[in-house]
C-alpha cells in the first residue's frame, strides 16, 4: 500500500514538471511572438509538437489563460488573445503609483541602502561597458525597478509590483529592441538613481513617472509595428 501511494506521489510530482516545463515554454513563446494573437491550436497539436502528454499541456494551458494570454472556445479550441492594451495602460499607471511611492519612502530613509550601491554598478558606467543585448538590458531595467520598490521595505507593495511586471513583460521587453531606446534607458535610469542617492525626492519621482509613461508609449508603438509585420509575413 505504501509502495502504491508512494508511486502514485512521484507520478504526480513528475506530471507537475512536465507542466511547468510545457508552461515555462508557451509563456516565452508568447514574449517572443513565436505565438501571436489570434492563433490557433489544440491540445493534441501542442503535445505532439512539445513531446508530451495531454494532461500537462492542458494544466499548462489553463494556467496561460488565467493569467490572460489565452482563451478557450468550446468548438473551436485554444487560442491567443489579442493585447489588451487599455488593460496594459492601467498596469502601467499602476506601476507609476507604486515606484513613485516607493521612491517617496526610499528617500526618506536616513540609513545607507546597499542595494542602491548594487544598481550603481549597472547603470552608472561610462558608455563602453553599457550592456547592448535587449534580452539583457531587458532583465537589467526590471531588476532596476523592482530593486527600488523592494528597497523601500514594503514587501507587500514589491509582492504586487512583481505580479504587474509578469503581467506587462509580454510587451515591455520590446523596449530594448532598438539601440536608441537601449541609450534613453541608460540616460534615464541613471537620472533616476543619483536623484535617488541625493534623496530628492520630487526630482525623483518626476523622472521615474517620466520615464516609465515614455516606455509605455514606446512599447505600444514597437508592438503594434511588431504584429503588423509578423501578419504581413504570415500573408506571403
Amino acid at each position: 500500500m505504501i509502495k502504491i501511494v508512494a508511486m502514485a506521489a512521484t507520478e504526480t510530482q513528475e506530471r507537475g514538471n512536465l507542466a511547468e516545463q510545457v508552461y515555462v515554454q508557451l509563456k516565452a513563446e508568447l514574449h517572443d511572438f513565436k505565438l501571436v494573437p489570434g492563433d490557433r491550436f489544440s491540445e493534441a497539436e501542442l503535445g505532439a509538437r512539445l513531446g508530451v502528454s495531454r494532461t500537462p499541456v492542458r494544466e499548462a494551458l489553463f494556467r496561460l489563460r488565467n493569467e490572460g494570454f489565452l482563451d478557450l472556445e468550446s468548438k473551436a479550441g485554444w487560442f491567443v488573445r489579442p493585447i489588451d492594451f487599455g488593460k496594459l495602460e492601467q498596469l502601467y499607471d499602476l506601476r507609476i503609483l507604486l515606484e513613485t511611492a516607493s521612491v517617496s519612502r526610499l528617500c526618506a530613509r536616513t540609513q545607507t541602502v546597499p542595494a542602491l550601491d548594487d544598481l550603481k554598478a549597472v547603470w552608472l558606467v561610462p558608455t563602453g561597458e553599457r550592456k547592448d543585448d535587449a534580452r539583457e538590458v531587458g532583465a537589467y531595467d526590471e531588476q532596476f525597478h523592482a530593486t527600488l520598490v523592494h528597497a523601500a521595505g514594503n514587501s507587500e507593495i514589491a509582492r504586487v509590483h512583481w505580479d504587474v511586471t509578469e503581467r506587462i513583460r509580454i510587451i515591455r521587453h520590446l523596449d530594448f529592441t532598438r539601440p536608441d531606446r537601449i541609450d534613453a534607458t541608460y540616460a534615464e535610469h541613471a537620472k533616476i538613481l543619483r536623484a535617488v542617492i541625493q534623496r530628492k525626492a520630487d526630482q525623483a519621482q518626476l523622472l521615474l513617472k517620466t520615464h516609465i509613461e515614455q516606455s509605455k508609449a514606446e512599447v505600444r508603438k514597437i508592438t503594434l509595428a511588431t504584429l503588423h509585420l509578423l501578419r504581413e509575413r504570415a500573408q506571403r
